[in-house]
């Protein structure tokens, strides 16, 4: 795909537009976005369009159009983008379906199309096409709600109808750029990704996913943006695991797909929300005040309720609203009376109600750098602009306050109905953010201090996918021992242990390795040894030892023997699963009989370098034990990282199709940790 001929299709100083119904709009919308340069209709049998002159072919156009939107069927579309090329047009939007999406006949159209572009890039097909806010183009089959703006986001959309949605809002969300790439032919997110980042008028970008084709190109853009410290915003549809299967080991009920999705958009740096509102919200914030630089926020309002709400609302996010110093509170303090009590959230009350002067300097008080950014509850009445002076005011207040401050504002409404049209366009001429809803504010800007600490940490290496070779028809289940040696080959460290055949092998082993010791069933069939009551552990001196022999001989002729680990911090696993999309990864847990229990994991993308499996790490619930809760001992978290390092290596060289520790015992820290137990399935050539 040639990258001048997509700035040129995306920023054209001429347009063509080929076909009747969704052409029409093409014009009608570009023209009312002030698009000013050549506008050409083609059509076979109409005389004008719009009130502009229609070509029988674009072959008879004057010259080689930048842009070209074409609204006919599928054949005819094709036939059309090989004439383009041949031309030398910049590119095309393909508003017609009838590939892709509707079986093999699509399928063999698509290539058909592919080979007619002959790189030139292509939008769709199957999509809406796109609105260039800036440069006044909307190669657009409808209505859109885009205004002529100087910068803004850009908004890439897989779905026309949602893009159309998104484009409709006047919450005071500058939209510069909206794509829907439909079934991105040749032109996927990552090649709109690049040419937003080259246009400097773009603050930020938001993605609606429904899936990634190719996900090492979508990286390699996501990096470029991380690197140049332009945020990503994403909502992506799909939360259910699809591909979950039965397996041997635990690891595949700790994944998914999802799962996934989400550990690749942090170490991207990209913040994942839920819903539209949560996205346009978070977009808008980001674009107008740009990221937090640290955790603490304040809340003012003239109701304690809200300060309450504000108040819970907050927990489980990682901002905060700090306590104020004893200093501060005496300052916003005297700009109040004695019956109002000083905090964060602030509940001012109302004896400074509609007066600007003495709200100013409440404000002007409680807003400091302490804060990376401030929000004021403000809901304005249904009732007519005349009575809401007081509002206004207070509003004003804060602007006063800010003067000369350089802090970071929000006036936060409840509700979009609390919010008038005028006082959102007041708010961004006073470089305030107007934001609605209050738990959605407060996610969005939780986001934007995540994105901000993403800014400053050292980037992850470029994704790189390890397969597993699907055709390998001989798989191999290696025993807990075999499983061991290989773990210990790669750095993981495992008990002193051997195979016995019997009694007297045990009794010698015992010698050598020390009481207490564990002893086991061993064999590859035998992957669930506790399930088949083949587990013997602190077996305390030679009684005992013939004891579980006698038992555990009748289950399996060979027995494992081990030194027995006592008084570990915690015990974790460490698995290898699979993915189609991202390959192999590592999944990190709580482990033993918890690991499905608490459902207590973390997924690493690989590569993963040491900062991101000690992130993955951070986020588990035990990792509090690790850290030593409560006075207890720490663990030795860098031995776990050394252990995670080893396990990747070792399914970076070998065709490992299945791998579980479980338990990895982690011992107090400098004291290491041991694969208590292992599963292992690899592929043979």
């Amino acid at each position: 795909m040639n990258k001048s001929n997509l700035h040129r299709l995306i920023s054209p100083k001429s347009i063509a537009v080929v076909g009747n119904r969704g052409a029409n709009f093409a014009i009608r919308e570009s023209l009312k976005l002030g698009y000013s340069h050549e506008i050409w209709a083609v059509h076979p049998t109409l005389e004008s369009l719009e009130g502009i002159k229609c070509f029988r072919d674009v072959k008879d156009l004057p010259e080689p159009p930048d842009a070209t939107f074409i609204a006919v069927n599928a054949d005819t579309a094709i036939e059309i983008v090989s004439d383009l090329e041949s031309m030398g047009s910049g590119g095309a939007v393909l508003y017609a379906s009838g590939f892709g999406e509707v079986g093999d006949i699509g399928l063999i159209r698509n290539q058909q199309l592919v080979e007619a572009a002959n790189g030139m890039p292509l939008i769709g097909p199957n999509c809406y096409g796109f609105i260039n806010s800036l440069d006044g183009v909307a190669l657009w089959p409808d209505v859109h709600g885009c205004d002529p703006v100087s910068e803004g986001v850009a908004i890439i959309t897989q779905s026309g109808n949602i893009g159309l949605n998104m484009s409709m809002q006047s919450s005071g969300l500058s939209i510069a750029y909206m794509f829907t790439l439909g079934n991105q032919s040749n032109t996927n997110i990552a090649d709109i990704i690049h040419a937003m980042l080259d246009d400097s008028r773009v603050n930020a970008i938001g993605l609606h996913i429904e899936g990634i084709s190719d996900i090492e190109s979508f990286d390699i853009a996501a990096q470029r943006a991380l690197k140049m410290k332009v945020p990503i915003i994403t909502i992506k549809s799909g939360k259910t695991n699809a591909s979950a299967k039965i397996a041997l080991s635990h690891t595949s009920s700790l994944t998914g797909s999802d799962k996934l999705y989400s550990a690749f958009f942090d170490r991207l740096g990209i913040a994942r929300v839920e819903t539209v509102p949560e996205f346009l919200e978070t977009l808008k914030l980001i674009s107008l005040l740009g990221v937090m630089k640290h955790s603490g926020v304040a809340s003012m309002s003239c109701s304690g309720g809200e300060a309450g709400m504000m108040a819970d609302l907050i927990d489980g996010l990682e901002i905060n609203f700090p306590s104020l110093t004893s200093s501060h509170k005496a300052k916003v303090q005297q700009t109040l009376n004695d019956y109002v009590e000083v905090d964060n959230p602030l509940d001012y009350h109302t004896f400074i109600w509609g007066d600007r002067k003495r709200t100013s300097e409440c404000f002007r008080a409680m807003i400091s750098d302490q804060f990376a950014a401030t929000m004021l509850l403000l809901d304005w009445p249904k009732t007519d602009q005349s009575e809401q002076k007081d509002w206004d005011s207070t509003l004003l207040a804060l602007s006063d306050a800010l003067s000369g401050t350089g802090e970071k504002a929000i006036v936060l409404a409840s509700m979009a109905d609390c919010m008038p049209k005028r006082i959102i366009e007041k708010c961004l001429s006073l470089g305030i953010a107007p934001m609605v809803g209050l738990d959605v504010c407060l996610k969005a800007l939780n986001h934007s201090y995540k994105i901000g600490r993403a800014f400053s940490r050292n980037i992850s290496p470029e994704l790189k996918i390890l397969s597993i070779n699907s055709e390998s028809k001989t798989k191999t289940h290696l025993t807990e021992y075999e499983g061991k040696q290989l773990l210990n080959k790669y750095g993981v460290a495992i008990p002193k242990g051997f195979l016995v055949n019997n009694f007297n092998e045990a009794t010698k082993a015992s010698e050598d390795i020390g009481f207490p010791v564990t002893l086991k069933v061993s064999g590859a069939e035998l992957a669930h040894k506790t399930e088949l009551n083949g587990v013997r552990l602190n077996i305390k001196n030679t009684k005992m030892l013939k004891e579980a022999c006698a038992d555990l001989f009748i289950i399996s002729s060979e027995l494992l023997i081990e030194k027995m680990i006592e008084k570990s911090v915690c015990e974790l696993i460490i698995g290898m699963d699979y993915d189609p999309t991202f390959g192999k990864h590592i999944v990190i847990g709580s482990g033993g009989v918890f690991v499905e229990l608490l459902e207590d994991s973390s997924v690493l993308i690989l590569p993963a370098t040491r900062a991101d499996i000690h992130q993955a790490l951070s986020k588990l619930k035990v990792y509090k034990l690790l850290e030593g809760f409560r006075g207890k001992p720490k663990g030795d978290i860098e031995a776990v990282i050394d252990s995670v390092v080893s396990v990747i290596e070792l399914i970076s060289q070998n065709e490992v199709e299945e791998l579980d520790i479980n338990p990895l015992l982690v011992l107090k820290e400098t004291n290491g940790v041991a694969a208590a137990d292992t599963l292992i399935r690899l592929n043979s050539n």
